[in-house]
């Protein structure tokens, strides 16, 4: 999308009066935007006098430019004139008086000038106001010297409005439409290096080219060839607008089938696999820009191919548009994609790539046995109506390992009640569960129970991952009064000991709960209840469950409220002791239901854990998360770089391709000397700096969220208006804008991880907060893990549970993704401090779900992180370096061991005082103790050793704390010796037989 430099550019009016020469120039940032604005008029006052005339045809595409305020600076001295006059101001030109303060020059007329208020990362630039000026001057215009137009800059190329921008005057387009008066909508062609950025204006290139039924390019073989065709309706609206292609021929009788072109704003395939087809309507005096996807075959022959494109609507005549496509001798192996500005990226948008549900390690093909269905340290036994009859865990309490033993989830199988007002339930008649599908990866079944008044149909699905998810709609067979849908999750007590969700912050689960629903505030429709080693997440949808906005962004696009659940208000959920279990009761309340109405009680499952915790990759990848010297790094003793955005090789927010070859550079010096490097990408919020900004702008709201627009100066200059600004970075100008949720865009993002792999030899990536699913995630971590490449993802996010987020937990909104995540790092806004050991340990450790953390938010507290295994990140918190604790870790040899967590009911070391907790690193001989302090002030404690199960012949053991700087002294203790903790504090403990 970055035009390269603007020097000169010449246009010639048409439109009957005198041709008039503008030029187009760029200032290459020779000015201050923050108060002049991004453009100005350059113009020399050649004669002398105490006023100067400037009419200047600016051509501009902002509305009410009378508004906005004229600056206009004396180029001699830099200083801002005070004497200015306005007058005829409108968006065509406008003139203007001023005092030529040095006599005859240059003048520069500054005529978008603004203010930056807010944030400096989410800044909003506000325009200024025009003034009504000195009004005793000028007394006189009419001697005024006439100033002449040089040129018109933008501060730089990427702020330019040339050509694409340069709006058509109202009367050039009248008698543009006045030349067609048979047609109901012009269609205009136009090359891919010119994208149309415009929606309400038509630009001055096309008055200058004029209307024309052709168009013809030039493509290479093989390559992924785009242009575009402008849609400009001036009778009516347009409804259903669409685009067939016949096959393009050469004078040999050669082809290029029409298979080969599509309607990117028309047809697809969306981001699950399946097919897309979009309606598009264009309301009359609006600019549509319909961008054509051409697939040039690699073994055609070159010459040039004729053939058509034709535009239809409902109600209107079709236009014809003559195609020649001129195919060169180049041969293109990869479609040309590392030309993206030649927009060749616009194919990935309808990828399927890593669509297919292969199995990932480390998991392991699911296995069925009749209604027995297993999968990587878990079991799911289907009932006879399609629904869980029981979900057991096979994980041992310290999560290490996968045991032979299970931990049933359930004490009976989760049922629906469907109760009528006598306060009795449906009796239901249930079919034999029957597959639909059986493979490695995903295994489907359905069934169908029936009654007199109201059936219920369940199709249903398992994944090797342990995600789960169920269609269940009740089909009324006459009408009938209801007075209660709910489904009842009954859980075991002993897999039910923690909650996160539903208002509840992570921690133990509460006696009693009573949640409604409260879509326009809260993001949450479900909750994650268990033990660290058996536990499901579930949510409760419908069939128009769209996946809300998130980080700052929900209050934007929040759930949508189930119509089934929800009951406009009535539905809720109640937890709580009933007999042996802990009943979810996820009730919807009364409702008519009419003779064929249905209903959808949709709702997904998440088996927790997801697979062991790998410790040996916690102690071994240490993360630099920073730019830097990669000597530098190496030094520290880190093993794996973190490149965010708004770095020299990473510059510009989840568009890591513009500087690759920089990038590819870095990442082969870094693997050279034996380390890893993974970059800042993901989907949430994209860069300006996109090739694609104005092609994915042209698909409405697919991939870009709708909003109040403002911002960054350059989004309210180029995109106008219906859009959210997010994240800025004002050292490089780096301005993003939300995206809307799940779209084609992720296709995109799939194929450029794949391309940052196989082209700059990426090891993985860093995700700050996800926008996407965990189908997107899936794709993503089959191309990062493909032919061997370590594929390593690591996830960051702020505490969500506020206002902003919707109060949701981000361990429960993103437990979607943590099966293809290698480590948490949830930062910014945990406190460490003032939360619970259960707060850790659900919330931040990951332990719970097979996965290790980092600590961010001021450093982290070093003692307690250490009992999760948990350390903060180097460099990125001052005072809270970890390079100390890392080589406590070495010295003592924390590769191999065996991690058992204070949780774990048979940890061989406790302590005699319950807010002083012990987790200990064991191997053969020796053990590590991490303790760590809840206790309100300073206090002692003894260590209770099982020396058997600890492996360790007490009368030769030695009990040490080694030096770690800025974390203990160096210590001796006895076995029966008290052992002094400060509060807050801890200690790290090496119990060695000698």
């Amino acid at each position: 999308m970055k035009p390269s430099l603007v020097l000169i550019f010449i246009l010639f009016l048409i439109t009957g009066v005198s041709a008039q020469q503008i030029k187009y120039g760029t200032g290459n940032d020779s000015w201050n935007p923050d108060s002049l604005g991004n453009h100005r008029a350059v113009i020399t006052v050649s004669g002398a006098g105490n006023v100067a005339k400037a009419t200047i045809e600016w051509r501009r595409r902002d509305t009410h430019p009378e508004l906005k305020d004229i600056w206009v600076v004396d180029a001699k001295t830099n200083s801002r004139i005070t004497n200015v006059k306005a007058a005829n101001i409108n968006r065509e030109q406008g003139t203007i008086y001023f005092e030529p303060t040095s006599g005859p020059g240059t003048y520069y007329v500054y005529y978008m000038p603004y203010q930056v208020e807010g944030r400096s990362n989410y800044p909003n630039a506000q325009y200024r106001k025009a003034q009504a000026g000195n009004n005793q001057w000028p007394k006189s215009t009419a001697n005024a010297i006439t100033a002449k137009l040089v040129r018109i800059e933008a501060i730089n190329a990427m702020s330019s409005f040339y050509p694409m921008e340069v709006i058509a005057t109202a009367a050039e387009t009248k008698n543009l439409i006045k030349q067609h008066p048979q047609k109901d909508y012009l269609v205009f062609t136009e090359d891919r290096t010119n994208p149309i950025k415009m929606q309400n204006d038509l630009p001055q290139l096309w008055i200058t080219k004029g209307l024309k039924n052709t168009f013809s390019g030039t493509a290479s073989k093989g390559e992924n060839y785009t242009y575009q065709l402008g849609i400009y309706p001036v009778k009516k609206d347009l409804n259903d607008v669409k685009v067939t292609f016949s096959a393009l021929k050469n004078k040999a009788g050669k082809t290029i089938s029409s298979k080969a072109f599509s309607c990117l704003n028309t047809d697809g395939i969306n981001w699950d696999g399946s097919p897309l087809h979009k309606t598009v309507n264009v309301a009359k005096n609006k600019v549509q820009a319909l961008w054509i996807l051409a697939d040039i075959p690699k073994d055609i022959a070159t010459g040039t191919y004729t053939g058509t494109a034709t535009v239809s609507a409902k109600g209107s005549a079709s236009t014809t548009i003559q195609i020649a496509i001129t195919v060169n001798n180049t041969v293109l192996a990869d479609g040309g994609i590392n030309e993206p500005q030649k927009q060749t990226r616009l194919k990935w948008l309808n990828s399927t790539m890593a669509e297919k549900n292969e199995v990932i390690a480390p998991y392991i093909p699911l296995v069925i046995n009749e209604k027995i269905i297993s999968l990587l340290g878990r079991k799911f036994t289907i009932n006879q109506d399609g629904l869980p009859a029981q979900i057991q865990t096979f994980f041992t309490p310290e999560m290490t390992e996968i045991s032979a033993t299970p931990k049933n989830i359930l004490t009976e199988p989760v049922h629906f009640h469907v109760t009528k007002p006598d306060n009795k339930d449906i009796k239901f008649k249930t079919t034999e569960v029957t597959f639909t599908d059986k493979q490695p990866g995903i295994a489907k079944w359905t069934s169908k129970s029936t009654s007199d008044s109201l059936n219920m149909e369940v199709n249903a699905s398992i994944e090797f991952d342990g995600f789960v998810s169920y269609t269940v709609k009740f089909i009324a067979v006459n009408n009938i009064k209801l007075n209660n849908i709910s489904l009842h999750l009954p859980f075991s007590p002993s897999a039910s000991k923690y909650m996160m969700g539903l208002g509840q912050k992570g921690g133990y689960r509460p006696d009693s709960l009573n949640w409604k629903w409260d879509v326009a505030n809260k993001n949450q429709d479900g909750a994650w209840i268990g033990d660290v080693n058996a536990g499901l997440q579930y949510s409760l949808r419908d069939n128009h469950y769209v996946r809300p906005l998130n980080t700052n962004f929900y209050l934007q696009k929040p759930l949508l409220l189930p119509t089934s659940w929800g009951n406009e208000g009535k539905g809720g959920i109640k937890i709580g002791k009933k007999g042996q279990a802990i009943l979810a009761d996820n009730y919807s309340g009364e409702r008519l239901m009419k003779k064929g109405d249905t209903l959808y009680y949709n709702f997904t499952l998440l088996i927790t854990p997801f697979h062991p915790i790998n410790t040996d990759f916690q102690w071994s990848n240490r993360f630099y998360h920073k730019y830097n010297n990669i000597d530098t790094i190496k030094a520290t003793g880190a093993t794996l770089i973190n490149i965010h955005h708004a770095t020299p090789i990473n510059p510009f927010i989840n568009y890591p391709f513009i500087a690759h070859k920089e990038m590819r550079t870095y990442i082969d010096e870094a693997h050279s000397k034996g380390l890893k490097v993974k970059i800042y990408n993901t989907v949430r919020e994209l860069s300006n700096s996109a090739y694609e900004t104005f092609p994915l702008r042209s698909l409405g709201h697919e991939v870009y969220s709708p909003g109040k627009g403002g911002g960054y100066s350059w989004l309210q200059e180029h995109l106008g208006d219906d859009y959210i600004a997010a994240w800025y970075v004002p050292e490089i100008k780096d301005a993003a804008v939300v995206n809307s949720g799940m779209s084609r865009w992720h296709n995109y993002y799939v194929e450029g991880m794949n391309w940052l792999v196989n082209n700059v030899g990426i090891d993985g990536l860093y995700l700050d907060d996800v926008a996407f699913d965990r189908t997107t995630m899936k794709r993503v971590k089959s191309v990062l893990t493909q032919n061997g490449h370590p594929g390593i993802i690591d996830l960051h996010s702020a505490n969500q549970y506020n206002k902003s987020d919707g109060f949701n937990n981000s361990a429960n909104l993103y437990m979607e993704h943590f099966p293809y995540l290698n480590r948490l790092w949830f930062g910014e806004y945990f406190d460490y401090e003032k939360n619970t050991p259960d707060f850790f340990l659900t919330e931040s450790s990951g332990i719970p779900f097979g996965l290790m953390g980092e600590m961010l938010q001021d450093g982290g507290n070093a003692w307690r992180g250490m009992v999760y295994g948990m350390t903060n990140r180097m460099p990125w918190s001052d005072g809270a370096d970890p390079r100390a604790i890392w080589k406590a870790w070495d010295d003592f040899g924390m590769q191999g061991t065996k991690m058992i967590g204070y949780w774990v009911e048979n940890n061989p070391v406790k302590t005699n005082n319950p807010d002083v907790i012990a987790t200990i690193y064991k191997k053969d001989k020796s053990a590590l103790i991490a303790l760590a302090s809840w206790a309100k002030e300073d206090t002692k404690i003894k260590l209770n050793i099982d020396w058997k199960a600890l492996g360790i012949d007490p009368a030769k053991a030695t009990i040490t704390a080694p030096a770690i700087k800025n974390f203990q002294p160096a210590k001796t203790f006895s076995a029966t010796e008290e052992i002094p903790v400060t509060k807050n504090k801890g200690w790290m403990i090496v119990v060695k037989e000698n």
